[in-house]
């Protein structure tokens, strides 16, 4: 089988490491990859939001089986354009991916469905939404309703905070995904990450995770787009993900289902939990980033089968093999990330790093210069190791990162602490 894979960050890189395993891929393309990703498969420069040119590629390098990785080329329609021109495709449609093009979109389904998330109101005007702030108080939560790589939700502990937000949004500060508002009622409890295969019928839970958003140790400063991660999260217990699946996750595929957009590929549900009750904080339409490295080192080579099980409607017939285990990433990120930070810096000691089964440094944002590995990106490595227990997940995590010398980058030093507290 001939495999292209568009994304170019450690999710693909660790979707491209899964997927090689697999005896069913014969050649594996991935545009644009990384300097990671170069060394497991062929890179290729594209522009992963035109269609044409993605749709060209494809039939050229007679691709059987194209697996979208980000959110931007979901929502600029590339998966339609694909499957319009014959080809096997992992990712909602368009319209299907509006559950995480549009926040405000999400609330709308929630509400149709009678889900269980924050109480809200969406706004295209900075004096609605002051007045909104005022009148609910904090902490309260500011997000802007499109894309904004993560980065575009501000949690409020006081109304300043909340009032300075809402100018951002609509000064332009994350371009157009602020041009539009949602501000949440602020949820207490633990997050997590629950991820589901869809058919367009069926749903088949693949895995759980928690995520660290926050920048800095005991999850502080600024939100980001991931810090680090570990799966299972004890949090989302098995009657928890039940209580997910026929109170949030199934209604809203009938749902999306009845309006004509049924949804095809994976669906990443952030849940806040508080008492064993889920409620839901977003969706997202596609694997999370650095969620997905932890899937995908308990995965292993069924991802494949997964996924093209998923495209072809055929997740009836699919069990998941899990073995008992624990998977640990933490992120290696440049200095001054989630702000202004500098590219071209050079990592050294990624050579002599194990990559095995355990082991795998997957890159987020490299590339390669005349003196070796550099940096390209705010989110650079992703260190992941797995284990029997978490904390021994943890461990070969970290001692993976004190073999890499990367005086420019920086990490958090307490990936997992809540599981493990």
């Amino acid at each position: 089988m001939n495999i292209l894979i568009l994304g170019g960050g450690g999710r693909e890189h660790a979707l491209v490491w899964a997927v090689k395993q697999n005896p069913k891929c014969d050649r594996l393309i991935v545009a644009p990859g990384n300097a990671g990703i170069a060394g497991l498969a062929e890179c290729a420069a594209l522009d992963i939001e035109n269609s044409a040119a993605v749709v060209g590629f494809a039939t050229a390098n007679a691709i059987d089986f194209v697996i979208i990785g980000p959110e931007a080329p979901l929502v600029a329609g590339v998966s339609d354009d694909l499957r319009t021109a014959g080809f096997l495709v992992f990712g909602p449609s368009q319209a299907a991916a509006a559950l995480e093009g549009s926040k405000n979109f999400t609330k709308q389904i929630c509400d149709a469905v009678n889900a269980p998330t924050a109480a809200y109101g969406h706004f295209t005007q900075a004096k609605a939404a002051k007045d909104y702030i005022r009148a609910q108080g904090a902490p309260i939560v500011v997000k802007a309703d499109g894309l904004a790589a993560g980065k575009g939700v501000i949690v409020a502990f006081d109304e300043a905070t909340a009032l300075n937000a809402v100018d951002e949004m609509f000064d332009g500060t994350f371009g157009s995904a602020g041009a539009e508002v949602v501000i949440e009622e602020f949820l207490d409890g633990q997050e997590a990450s629950f991820f589901i295969l869809c058919d367009g019928t069926d749903l088949l839970p693949i895995g759980t995770a928690q995520d660290h958003k926050r920048v800095g140790t005991g999850d502080t400063g600024p939100n980001t787009g991931g810090m680090g991660a570990y799966s299972p999260a004890p949090v989302l217990t098995d009657a928890v993900a039940q209580k997910a699946l026929e109170e949030i996750i199934a209604p809203t595929m009938a749902e999306m289902a009845r309006r004509g957009m049924p949804y095809h590929g994976v669906l990443y549900a952030g849940l806040m939990i508080k008492d064993g009750r889920p409620k839901l904080v977003e969706y997202n339409a596609r694997f999370g980033d650095p969620e997905c490295q932890v899937l995908m080192m308990r995965l292993g080579a069924q991802a494949l089968d997964l996924m093209q099980a998923t495209a072809q409607g055929r997740l009836s017939q699919q069990r998941i093999n899990w073995a008992n285990d624990h998977a640990l990433t933490v992120v290696m990120a440049a200095n001054g990330y989630p702000g202004a930070y500098e590219k071209g810096t050079v990592i050294k000691g990624l050579d002599a790093l194990p990559e095995d089964s355990m082991h795998m440094c997957f890159h987020a944002g490299t590339t390669m210069g005349k003196d070796g590995i550099e940096a390209n990106g705010g989110r650079v490595l992703n260190v992941t190791a797995r284990g029997d227990s978490l904390q021994q997940a943890r461990d070969r995590a970290y001692a993976l990162i004190d073999q890499i010398d990367w005086p420019d980058g920086f990490y958090r030093p307490d990936i997992g602490w809540k599981a493990l507290q």
